[in-house]
């Protein structure tokens, strides 16, 4: 425990200070060439790893790995949290996986129905392994499944292989908890955010939040048509902050803290609402709209892909609030 304690100490020390906003940068070449992934996973604190992917959109040259694929080792097998982009990135994690243990993989967690959470669902069930998503995630894939690979065929071309849509097998609505070699896994689903079923999965021993895409910190968060961004902010301030958790590891960027977190996804929601009702209420209308004051956020990575379309889609969403 001593041991473990220490190098709690020393690794998260530089891993909460050393990656913030202002250092990312989303045109950082592959950090791994060797493998499929954009970087080696490397542990956040002991038994729980994280491969970081690119803050870029997905391209080739990243291989679609522009999310976190994370996985926790304990002593009767190991938990993956989110599939990759393709079967060859679910390969390359389970490849990692298997240098650091002996222990088989025994369930796999989509944090939401986008490609990189779920179009490797494929290749761990070949492997026998179960894979588990929200309700509202699994109805995402068998919705809009067959759109999602097209477009990441697009852009990958030869390295999308052999690819395929496979929805997960077994599905929670508000919870579903696992008891794994001593270690406490609660898989969590809050309430709306930023997609169809985003997931958390909380690890309350050690205080740490695998958080998937309520939580941004390095690139700006992206809202969708379909995003309700109140909802975000309730869900968040309902719920997430109740748990308070140590460590973060976001959907996306490095690992981190809560104050981060809240930041750049709390504060930036709550900003970005605050003016555009100020647009509104001054009779401003769409066009104007996507002009707001986002200077603020520029040093997030991609920025000047989201912010006028953010902006937008909240004035759409608030206009009839």
């Amino acid at each position: 425990m001593k041991v473990i304690a220490q190098r709690l100490t020393l690794g998260l020390a530089a891993l909460l200070v050393a990656p913030t906003a202002g250092l990312a940068s989303e045109d950082i070449a592959d950090q791994y060439p060797q493998s499929e992934l954009y970087s080696k996973p490397v542990e956040v604190i002991p038994h729980v790893f994280s491969a970081i992917g690119a803050t870029a959109p997905p391209t080739y040259e990243n291989a679609g790995h522009n999310n976190n694929l994370s996985f926790i080792v304990t002593s009767e097998g190991v938990v993956v949290i989110n599939a990759g982009a393709s079967d060859a990135l679910a390969a390359a994690v389970h490849q990692e996986i298997r240098n650091v243990t002996d222990q088989p993989v025994v369930l796999v967690i989509n944090e939401n129905g986008q490609g990189h959470a779920m179009l490797g669902n494929g290749y761990w069930r070949d492997q026998g392994v179960d894979v588990l998503a929200h309700v509202d995630a699994t109805a995402e894939v068998r919705e809009n499944g067959d759109f999602i690979l097209q477009r990441m065929q697009a852009y990958n071309k030869d390295r999308a292989g052999q690819t395929r849509i496979e929805p997960a097998n077994l599905s929670f609505e508000d919870r579903y908890d696992l008891a794994l070699g001593g270690v406490e896994i609660q898989v969590l689903h809050l309430g709306p955010a930023h997609d169809p079923g985003d997931t958390q999965v909380w690890l309350p021993q050690w205080g740490m939040m695998i958080a998937g895409d309520i939580a941004f910190h390095e690139r700006m968060l992206p809202i969708f048509e379909h995003t309700c961004t109140s909802c975000w902010i309730d869900t968040w301030q309902e719920r997430f902050e109740a748990y308070a958790p140590t460590y973060v590891i976001p959907g996306h960027g490095h690992p981190t803290n809560m104050d981060q977190v809240r930041r750049y996804t709390l504060d930036y929601l709550l900003d970005l609402r605050g003016k555009i009702g100020t647009h509104i209420e001054e009779g401003g209308d769409l066009a104007s709209a996507y002009y707001v004051d986002q200077s603020r956020w520029e040093g997030l990575d991609t920025f000047e892909e989201l912010a006028t379309k953010n902006a937008g889609r909240v004035f759409e969403e608030m206009e009839w609030e």
